[in-house]
C-alpha cells in the first residue's frame, strides 16, 4: 500500500492508460492512479514467476514461496512510473515484505534515508531523520532522482535506476517555507535569503539604519531575519569605520563614543499563534481567522520617526498583512512600514506538492491584471486566453507556457509597487512599502535547488505548463476550480 507526497499533473492520461490495460479506476485522483497502476504490474509480475515454475511442476506452496523471494520490484516500478509526470516521493510495502522508495526523475520533491543492520527508515526531511535516529548529517543519505530504494524482505537494501534522471530542480518555495529550518544547509540557505535582501531594503529605508527597527513576521522567517542582520551589522561597521578614518585626527572622545555607541535596532514586534496556519486555512475561513492571529509589542518604535521593517518568509495572497498585520502595525504609529519578502513574488501555480493551483489567489497575479487594465492593454489578457485554449487539446509535451505574457509588460519593480496598493489598507497612516527577494537573489542562496517555477514560470515537467494555462483559462471563465 504505498504512502506518497505527490501531485500527478498528467491524470487524465494515466487514467486512459489504465482503462487502455484492462483496469477500472474508481476515481481520477492522482493516488489512485498511481495505486492502481503498481498493482496492476505487481499483478503482472506475480503471474509472469507463478506461470514459470507452474511449468517446471513445483506446488502451489512452493510457488507462493519462490514469488516472495523473486518478486522484482524494480521490474515493476520501471513499468508503472513509465508515463508518470509530476513531482513524488512514494512509498510502498508490498505484502510480502519487501518495500520501495520511488523519487521523481527531476528531484522535485524531497526523500532522505538512512539504513543500518538493524533498520532502513525514509523522510522527506534530512533533519528529521537526524534527531529521530540521533545521526550526523554524513550518515543520511538523498535518494538518487529517478531511482527507487528498495528493501527486500530479506534485509537487502538497494538503490535501483527507475526512470533516467533528468535535470534537478528541486523546489526552492520548499526550502524557503516548509522544510524545517533545522537543516544544516536549510539554515543557511535562508540566512542568505534574508542577507540577499538587504540592499532593496536600504533603498526603502533610504539608508536611514539610526530611524529603523527590524522585525520578522511570521516565526518561519526568523532565520531569514537573522541573515539580515548579519549583513545589516556588516554595512553599519563598514560605515562606521569610513566615519572615524574621515575625522582622523579631528576624532574626538564624544565622536568616537557616538560612532560605536550605534547599533542595529532589532526588536520582536509581531507575535503571532503559533497554532494557526493561515497559509493552509480554507479560504471561507481564512478572512476571519487572520484578523485574531497577531498581537504587537509596543513602546519600541518611536512615533512618527521609525522606520518600520519587517521581514516575511513569502507574500502570497497578501490576506493576512491587508486584512490583519499592516493594520496592527499601524498602531505603533512608524513613519514608514516596510514588508520585504524572502522569496520572490509568487506568480504561477505549483502543481507538485504545495496545493497553489488558482491563479487568481497571488497577488502578484493581480497586480499584473490591473496594471493592464489601468495601462489600457487588457487586449493582452484576452490574447493569452487564446493562445491557451488554443493549446488546450496539444499533447502536453507541445505545449507552452503562455501565462508569461501576462508579465511581460512590466517590471518586477513595478508589480511590487502594484502589490503595495492593493495590499495597503486605505485607513493605514504610515506610508507603505512592499519589496521581494530577486530571481538573482534566490539562486545565489538556493544553488543546489534550481525549482523556481512559483517564481518564473519556467516548469521542469510538460505537464507544469499545462497546468498554468489551465490555471488561466479558469480565471478567465471564472471557475474557482484547480487546475489538476
Amino acid at each position: 500500500m504505498p504512502t506518497d507526497s505527490r501531485r500527478s499533473t498528467n491524470v487524465d492520461e494515466l487514467f486512459d492508460l489504465l482503462v487502455n490495460l484492462g483496469q477500472h479506476p474508481k476515481r481520477k485522483a492522482d493516488t489512485v492512479t498511481v495505486l492502481e497502476k503498481i498493482g496492476h504490474f505487481l499483478d503482472m509480475e506475480n503471474e509472469r514467476i507463478y506461470q514459470h515454475y507452474k511449468k517446471e511442476g513445483l506446488s502451489q506452496i512452493e510457488i507462493s514461496k519462490k514469488i516472495a523471494d523473486e518478486l522484482d520490484v524494480q521490474r515493476i516500478l520501471e513499468k508503472s512510473a513509465h508515463d508518470w509526470d509530476g513531482g513524488y516521493a512514494i512509498m510502498g510495502l508490498v505484502g510480502h515484505g519487501d518495500a520501495f522508495l520511488i523519487r521523481d526523475p527531476n528531484g522535485i520533491r524531497p526523500a532522505f534515508y538512512y539504513a543500518d543492520e538493524e533498520v532502513a527508515v525514509a523522510a522527506s526531511e534530512r533533519a528529521a531523520l537526524q534527531t529521530a535516529f540521533n545521526l550526523q548529517y554524513e550518515q543520511v543519505k538523498e535518494l538518487t532522482p529517478g531511482h527507487a530504494l528498495i528493501i527486500k524482505k530479506n534485509g537487502q537494501i538497494a538503490e535501483k535506476k527507475i526512470l533516467a534522471p533528468g535535470e534537478k530542480t528541486s523546489c526552492s518555495f520548499e526550502r524557503i517555507y516548509f522544510s524545517r529550518g533545522t537543516d544544516r544547509d536549510i539554515y543557511q540557505e535562508r540566512k542568505t535569503l534574508g542577507a540577499t535582501v538587504v540592499p532593496e531594503v536600504m533603498k526603502a529605508i533610504n539608508k536611514d539604519l539610526d530611524n529603523t527597527v527590524f522585525s520578522y513576521i511570521p516565526n518561519t522567517a526568523e532565520i531569514a531575519y537573522y541573515g539580515m542582520l548579519e549583513e545589516l551589522r556588516k554595512k553599519l561597521e563598514r560605515s562606521k569605520s569610513k566615519k572615524i578614518l574621515k575625522l582622523g585626527k579631528k576624532l574626538t572622545e564624544a565622536d568616537l563614543e557616538q560612532i560605536i555607541s550605534r547599533r542595529i535596532r532589532g526588536e520582536k514586534i509581531a507575535v503571532k499563534d503559533a497554532k494557526l496556519r493561515t497559509f493552509i486555512t480554507a479560504d471561507t475561513g481564512r478572512n476571519d481567522l487572520v484578523a485574531h492571529v497577531y498581537d504587537i509589542t509596543y513602546g519600541v518604535i518611536r512615533k512618527k520617526k521609525d522606520n518600520l521593517v519587517v521581514l516575511d518568509d513569502s507574500i502570497v495572497r497578501g490576506t493576512t498583512l491587508r486584512e490583519s498585520i499592516l493594520r496592527i502595525l499601524d498602531r505603533l504609529s512608524p513613519k514608514k512600514i516596510v514588508v520585504v519578502s524572502s522569496a520572490p513574488q509568487i506568480r504561477y501555480p505549483d502543481c507538485y506538492g504545495i496545493d497553489m493551483a488558482k491563479l487568481g489567489d497571488f497577488v502578484a497575479f493581480n497586480a499584473a491584471i490591473e496594471l493592464l487594465k489601468e495601462q489600457k492593454k487588457e487586449k493582452v489578457i484576452k490574447d493569452v486566453y487564446k493562445k491557451a485554449k488554443a493549446q488546450e487539446k496539444l499533447p502536453k509535451e507541445k505545449i507552452r507556457n503562455v501565462v508569461k505574457d501576462i508579465y511581460a509588460p512590466f517590471t518586477a519593480d513595478q508589480i511590487s509597487q502594484k502589490i503595495s496598493q492593493l495590499l495597503t489598507p486605505p485607513d493605514i497612516n504610515a506610508k507603505v512599502e512592499i519589496i521581494y527577494q530577486t530571481i538573482e537573489g534566490l539562486h545565489a542562496a538556493c544553488p543546489n535547488h534550481k525549482g523556481d517555477w512559483y517564481f518564473t514560470g519556467n516548469y521542469p515537467t510538460p505537464g507544469g505548463n499545462k497546468v498554468v494555462n489551465q490555471a488561466f483559462i479558469n480565471y478567465v471563465e471564472g471557475k474557482n476550480a484547480r487546475a489538476y
